[in-house]
């Protein structure tokens, strides 16, 4: 396909009138109540397991689980959505997010607890797979990129804080106060979401084969395939990234979570940044961020014995971490602007198979090759990904 296909196709792209900006902001703070809820157990794993009298490995699952039903959540609901008001289903999500929480809250065994994380994995499935669409729906075209920005911005403020939080209140009040707040939260979520989202009425009912359809097109295919690499890669290093700071750079606790706390700071700035050059371009934005990230592994594999090195690589990587979310949603939306709620589900699931792919494989490479062979897998496929997309544009 070539630039000037894929230009001819964001023509396509639907329109609304005005933008709605603050429903924008509205989904923006619901993404934040689902992915603090989504992250709150890492933080809490040994009172969780303490209290309910099981394995911090059994807790665990309480994060595998909400992935597992995450990754089928989003085709599910576009499927029997139907003719449902997009508007109510928002509603219904968030709902199901401060249901979960409250369950986990007063969750008298693990099997309750477990089942509270499937209500949220399905809640947050679903959202991943509306928010393009959604922002199709609630801002012009030319303002849609912005509008995923915004929505996503929502996602990495709670990727930076949701763990802090959830220690801070859990030591101050205990683990089940923690799952509290975040109903809380969403409750918030909430009230706003009802007093500034508009009725959204499906334009087409989606079936079977609009999933097809969004498949058919050689653009959306190759941004999952291009997903998949730079996802399953990022989490396969990132998810071993502490030990590798911790044995080559050898770095103390204190100076692990600084590094940490970099990572997700620039992730925040990196929203903003993927949003400006998917604007003009997504293809480029795509493979820039993965060649970023792809950059910082490498340097983190070649010079991660140097401190220096090894925090400035950390900061580069959270940052294109933080703009490969936003750029690779707006090339899928813009690949498939008439599929948009189809095209969003399927990259909803990618994005969560690629996750457990990717920490799953690191872990076997971490035991079979250390924390510097997984960062080197990392850096491959996330370059893997980045020439996908070059040479698509290419053509």
């Amino acid at each position: 396909m070539s630039e000037t296909a894929y230009s001819n196709e964001r023509d396509d792209l639907p329109t609304a009138s005005p933008a709605s900006w603050p429903a924008v902001v509205s989904l923006a703070f619901g993404a934040f109540g689902l992915v603090t809820a989504e992250f709150l157990p890492v933080s809490l794993l040994t009172p969780i397991a303490t209290e309910l009298g099981v394995s911090m490995g059994v807790v665990g699952q309480a994060i595998t689980a909400t992935a597992a039903v995450a990754a089928i959540a989003g085709p599910f609901l576009i499927l029997v959505s139907g003719e449902l008001d997009r508007q109510k289903i928002v509603f219904g999500l968030t709902a199901m997010l401060i249901i979960s929480n409250v369950l986990s809250a007063y969750a008298p065994s693990i099997t309750v607890l477990l089942a509270s994380r499937a209500i949220l994995g399905f809640a947050l499935g679903s959202f991943w797979a509306m928010m393009a669409a959604l922002a199709l729906r609630l801002v012009p075209a030319d303002k849609v990129p912005r509008a995923i920005s915004i929505i996503i911005m929502g996602i990495s403020i709670a990727t930076v804080f949701a763990a802090p939080l959830g220690t801070f209140l859990g030591e101050l009040w205990g683990w089940r106060a923690a799952f509290l707040a975040g109903s809380g939260i969403g409750l918030v979520a909430l009230v706003i979401q009802i007093l500034t989202l508009p009725k959204l009425p499906p334009t087409a009912a989606p079936s079977l084969s609009s999933f097809k359809a969004a498949l058919s097109r050689r653009s959306v295919a190759l941004g999952f395939g291009t997903a998949f690499l730079v996802v399953s890669g990022h989490f396969a290093g990132f998810t071993f990234v502490r030990p590798f700071l911790e044995e080559v750079t050898r770095l103390d606790i204190s100076t692990v979570s600084l590094a940490l706390l970099v990572f997700g700071l620039a992730g925040f700035l990196g929203n903003f940044a993927g949003g400006v050059i998917a604007e003009r371009n997504p293809g480029w934005a795509v493979a820039l961020s993965a060649f970023l990230i792809s950059s910082a592994a490498f340097a983190l594999t070649l010079l991660g014995a140097v401190a220096g090195v090894a925090f400035a690589a950390t900061a580069l990587w959270g940052f294109a971490f933080g703009s490969f979310p936003v750029a690779i949603s707006i090339w899928n939306a813009r690949a498939a602007p008439d599929h948009a709620e189809s095209a969003g589900a399927l990259l909803a699931s990618i994005f969560q198979v690629a996750i457990a792919t990717g920490s799953g494989l690191g872990g076997l490479i971490i035991d079979g090759f250390g924390s510097t062979g997984v960062t080197l897998y990392a850096a491959s496929a996330a370059l893997i990904g980045a020439m996908v997309i070059l040479g698509f544009k290419r053509q």
